[in-house]
């Protein structure tokens, strides 16, 4: 099975929001959340390298990389998702013996590496991130095998994040007049190689739904191959043929994937796993937004006056906007999830890694779609605007 991020303990003080955590990160995916979680002013603390320079009595002096556990007040977060790292700038904040106190230091977050994270609030978003991260509903449900001849990508699809397990990728000499047997010959090893990646990279047990998608018959062609091969390691595929949904894309590149998730016809099959919740929601939107736009609206101005007036029925709004480093401004929004959630109103919480977020990202990152329309709210948009002029 797909391994948590282990939550090893914590301790909250829920009158006033202060408190710490300690976790260790088991995968890719779970260093992604903890970016999510750190904002700059939080205190983390775990083990590092720091280089240390001697000097002995003779003046000769020696430079080392001794392990030390240092805490430090972050400034400043990058992430590396190729790495599968996160580096935290900051200064440090407790006695330590080869560290000066005030002095900057480069932690690095990595996989199985413990760290304990103190914040002075944690707020509704930041324990709704840590339930997700440690809760074992959120594996990937859905996969996805896009192809066309000599290319394949076999790729995991995350709620915030596409993984490629699998990059399979052949010569396949041209059909010749007359003569087509070195490319039949070339395409059905291809055929092989790719179903042996599905075998290898796609756990059926916690799969629901592998699309599988190519221009023209490619798709067609290899999932006869795989099904019709009496061979003993494609019995999986075998056993699992009415997951697979096939569908049409434009290559067999990585990018094809989320073009086949913005695909009615897919998202309807789709309509169980969380990726398509997102998508969903922004293809409602904009079918609002044309059909009634008095019940669609974009832009934090115009969602919070209609939030106070408890009419969004669905709030989307991206994650990058609760990684804001001024305080206030994420103040503001985790106010307006509350508060949606509190007259029962939906939210949706999109990813700036999923193709959606980028998306809703153009919308200025948060839009509601309304119980009621709300016309007077056109105004609102037009008398900021001109104020700005």
């Amino acid at each position: 099975g797909v391994q948590l991020m282990k939550l090893l303990n914590k301790y909250i003080d829920y009158k006033n929001g202060n408190g710490r955590m300690t976790f260790i990160p088991e995968e890719g995916e779970d260093l992604w959340h903890v970016y999510n979680l750190i904002t700059a002013g939080d205190v983390v603390r775990c083990t590092t390298l720091r280089k240390v320079v001697t000097e002995s009595s003779t003046g000769s002096t020696n430079a080392q990389r001794v392990k030390t556990n240092l805490t430090i007040r972050v400034e400043n977060i990058s992430y590396d998702v190729e790495a599968m790292s996160l580096a935290l700038k900051g200064r440090n904040i407790e006695e330590n013996q080869y560290v000066k106190m005030g002095a900057y230091h480069t932690l690095s977050l990595e996989l199985q590496r413990k760290f304990t994270l103190t914040k002075e609030n944690w707020d509704a978003i930041a324990l709704e991130r840590v339930e997700e991260a440690c809760d074992s509903g959120r594996t990937a449900d859905l996969a996805a095998v896009v192809l066309q001849e000599g290319l394949a990508h076999v790729c995991l699809v995350r709620q915030s994040m596409t993984i490629t397990k699998a990059k399979v990728e052949l010569p396949i000499p041209r059909k010749r007049r007359g003569s087509c047997t070195n490319h039949d010959k070339a395409m059905l090893r291809f055929f092989d190689t790719v179903g042996n990646a599905m075998v290898r990279h796609l756990d059926f047990s916690i799969v629901k739904c592998v699309l599988v998608a190519s221009p023209g018959f490619v798709k067609d062609k290899l999932m006869e191959y795989v099904l019709s091969t009496e061979r003993p390691e494609f019995k999986p595929l075998q056993e699992n043929k009415s997951i697979f949904v096939f569908c049409h894309s434009s290559s067999g590149h990585k990018h094809a994937v989320s073009e086949i998730l913005a695909d009615p016809n897919i998202t309807s099959r789709l309509t169980d796993t969380k990726a398509a919740g997102e998508v969903k929601a922004l293809g409602d939107f904009y079918t609002m937004l044309k059909n009634e736009p008095a019940r669609a609206f974009y832009g934090p101005a115009q969602c919070i006056a209609a939030s106070e007036q408890e009419a969004i029925d669905t709030l989307l709004v991206t994650d990058s906007l609760f990684r804001s480093s001024d305080l206030a401004e994420r103040k503001k929004y985790v106010q307006l999830v509350e508060d949606v959630k509190g007259y029962g109103g939906t939210v949706r919480i999109f990813s700036s890694l999923h193709v959606s977020g980028g998306k809703l990202a153009l919308l200025s990152g948060v839009a509601a779609l309304l119980r009621f329309p709300m016309p007077e709210l056109e105004d609102l948009a037009v008398d900021s605007d001109s104020d700005s002029d």
